[in-house]
């Protein structure tokens, strides 16, 4: 970015040529030898006060203005891109995060153990649901009973028999999470030990 004044403005040949970095016809540079290396801050009068002679005053002054109205511009495009990175560091931030949550949501679903069944009923007020037990619970331990050794629901059914009076750890899947629930079978006002309905998943 351009500096103003002091011993390190860089001479008025050298700010128009690089004018042509910014997309636009700069004025012709006059020639060192012409200007006597006038740059943007070099005064365009004698020590009189009259106008110098030894150099185009229009000409000068032309290429100043023009070089004035290229950094103005500059600024206010780096000022523009400067505001475009923020939004785009933004929406890339926002991006990343999003990435990361659903690969790890990915990732935690794919350790999820296997459910064997699914819990599509629940009585209110039964044993089942006293426990916490939800509809669409998928189950993947009831009690001794897991995936690798369920057959039908008669394995669900004697270890329930067994139990009765007794908490049962059950385990099931809930909204992509695992869930530990502490069935007690037991007696109550509805029919059977549990009050819910358990049917095997078809996979």
């Amino acid at each position: 970015e351009q500096r103003d004044g002091g011993a390190d403005t860089p001479r008025l040949g050298v700010e128009v040529s690089q004018s042509h970095w910014w997309g636009q016809e700069a004025p012709r540079p006059p020639l060192p030898s012409q200007q006597k290396g006038v740059g943007m801050n070099e005064p365009l009068v004698d020590a009189e006060g009259f106008p110098r002679d030894d150099i185009d005053l229009y000409q000068v002054r032309t290429a100043r203005h023009n070089i004035i109205c290229l950094q103005n511009d500059h600024k206010a495009l780096m000022k523009q891109v400067e505001e475009a990175l923020h939004q785009l560091h933004a929406r890339e931030k926002e991006k990343h995060a999003k990435d990361e949550a659903e690969a790890l949501a990915e990732a935690m679903s794919q350790n999820l153990p296997r459910a064997f069944a699914k819990v599509n009923a629940v009585t209110p007020g039964s044993p089942a649901s006293v426990s916490g037990l939800q509809v669409d619970d998928e189950i993947v331990e009831f009690g001794s009973v897991n995936v690798n050794n369920f057959q039908n629901l008669q394995n669900i059914a004697t270890v329930v028999q067994h139990s009765e009076g007794r908490p049962l750890s059950v385990t099931v899947i809930r909204s992509g999470k695992k869930v530990h629930v502490g069935l007690t079978p037991k007696r109550w006002a509805g029919k059977g030990l549990l009050g819910c309905n358990i049917v095997p998943l078809q996979r």
